[in-house]
């Protein structure tokens, strides 16, 4: 058991140093791959954001719209047995600007762009494609990691937006069926109890989850070494660690937030 926990712990701190190296070279790159004559091309930017932010709307639309309809419905249920059923929506406005909105997005392109960056970089490596790249001169983490780590930065913020705005639809237009509140007056009392910072919170969650996601598929990409098992392997391990790992930092967040 002591060489298990020690060989575990070993293996979450070299873990731990390979993702922060992997970091560190991204920012590197981002920052200074331009005089290095290796820039972080706009166009392989601007597809990443196409693949991890665009091709994610319908999935994160769907989820927050439903997840702001569900606040509705169990909010409405617990505080009629109060008489108070009509300030359920400063409580869906606080729980979906600050938690919901930033964590469904984070958990569901986690899903999508998670397992998508390990399985691509994990079946490069086992092709030695990688290997391919260092031979003539383009840096891996420079070319397949940087771009990523941008478009996911950018668009995560913009997801959470969106999603903030579609879960308050699913409140509103449940509370309209319900409460008979029209659309306006659910949305005025959203705005009149919402400040910069609930806001302003769920946006900086949103770009520490980006971070994570880029961060997480690349390590375990780069740590494929045994063929088409391999590969599953790590993807699976990517999408586990992505949504976990999202899940604590939120944890984290909000009790330093909630202060």
């Amino acid at each position: 058991m002591l060489e298990w926990l020690g060989r575990q712990a070993t293996r979450f701190v070299h873990e731990i140093g390979f993702a922060s190296a992997i970091l560190y070279e991204s920012l590197y790159w981002l920052a200074l791959g331009h005089w290095r004559n290796q820039p972080v091309r706009m166009a392989a930017v601007m597809q990443e954001a196409v693949e991890v932010g665009v091709r994610a709307i319908p999935i994160v639309a769907i989820a927050c719209f439903a997840t702001g309809t569900m606040l509705a419905m169990q909010g409405i249920h617990t505080l009629k047995q109060f008489g108070a059923d009509s300030q359920v929506v400063m409580g869906i406005a606080y729980s979906v600007s600050r938690e919901f909105a930033p964590l469904i997005t984070g958990i569901f392109v986690a899903g999508r762009t998670g397992s998508a960056v390990a399985a691509r970089i994990g079946t490069m490596m086992v092709s030695q494609e990688v290997d391919a790249l260092r031979v003539i001169g383009i840096n891996p983490v420079r070319y397949l990691v940087a771009p990523l780590l941008v478009a996911l930065t950018f668009t995560m913020p913009c997801l959470t937006v969106l999603a903030n705005l579609l879960a308050l639809l699913g409140g509103a237009l449940y509370c309209l069926a319900a409460l008979g509140m029209p659309l306006e007056v659910f949305f005025d009392r959203s705005f009149a109890v919402l400040t910069v910072a609930d806001v302003a919170g769920g946006m900086f969650k949103s770009i520490a989850f980006a971070m994570l996601i880029a961060v997480i598929g690349a390590v375990n990409g780069f740590q494929v070494s045994s063929g088409a098992q391999g590969v599953g392997r790590a993807t699976t391990r990517s999408v586990v660690l992505c949504i976990v790992s999202i899940i604590l930092a939120d944890m984290i967040f909000t009790g330093f937030l909630s202060r």
